[in-house]
């Protein structure tokens, strides 16, 4: 057994940043809503920025977005905006950080409804990529194909995270639920 390919090619420097994440956090089931948000978030930022970018400013993220606490982004002003633009540890674009305020509140409507935001996607489940994309395009903010794509490869609704021969594969697949296997 092997890592995927990606990492293996990579060099020792790059691997010290990427291989934890791969390791220990992509394509595992996410039960946390503030965790789910947080994904949701780096993968928006991520948009036209290498992923190595976002993981090196994953902490400044969470400082920067109340360690991704759904009811707290969702109550940000204008005052928090300004401070969210300014601020060199994040992506500091104005249309990623209103999708993070706006998919905030989004999510606080979804959890009236569903219960949580991982009910929600449970309830949707299992759906192709293209009705992934069709609803989160109607749902949320600055959500296209890639972003979707990655989302859910991240926390186990597509697959893809790992290949079959990666030792991290199994470890992953007997942590989903039954229903989330494939």
């Amino acid at each position: 057994m092997s890592y995927c390919a990606a990492i293996e090619t990579m060099s020792e420097e790059k691997k010290a940043i990427h291989k934890p994440y791969h390791d220990n956090a992509y394509g595992f089931p996410i039960h946390d809503d503030n965790e789910l948000f947080c994904r949701l978030i780096l993968e928006i930022n991520q948009a036209g920025l290498s992923w190595e970018t976002i993981l090196k400013k994953e902490t400044t993220f969470r400082k920067a977005y109340s360690n991704f606490n759904i009811k707290k982004v969702a109550a940000y002003t204008e005052k928090d905006r300004e401070r969210l633009m300014a601020d060199p540890g994040i992506i500091r674009n104005n249309l990623k950080v209103n999708a993070a305020i706006e998919n905030a509140k989004t999510i606080l409507q979804l959890q009236k409804e569903f219960g949580s935001f991982g009910k929600w996607l449970e309830h949707h489940h299992p759906k192709t990529k293209e009705e992934w994309v069709k609803l989160f395009k109607k749902t949320f903010r600055f959500t296209g194909g890639e972003i979707v794509n990655e989302f859910l490869m991240s926390i186990g609704y597509l697959p893809g995270a790992h290949t079959a021969d990666c030792k991290v594969y199994k470890k992953v697949m007997k942590e989903k639920p039954m229903w989330a296997r494939k």
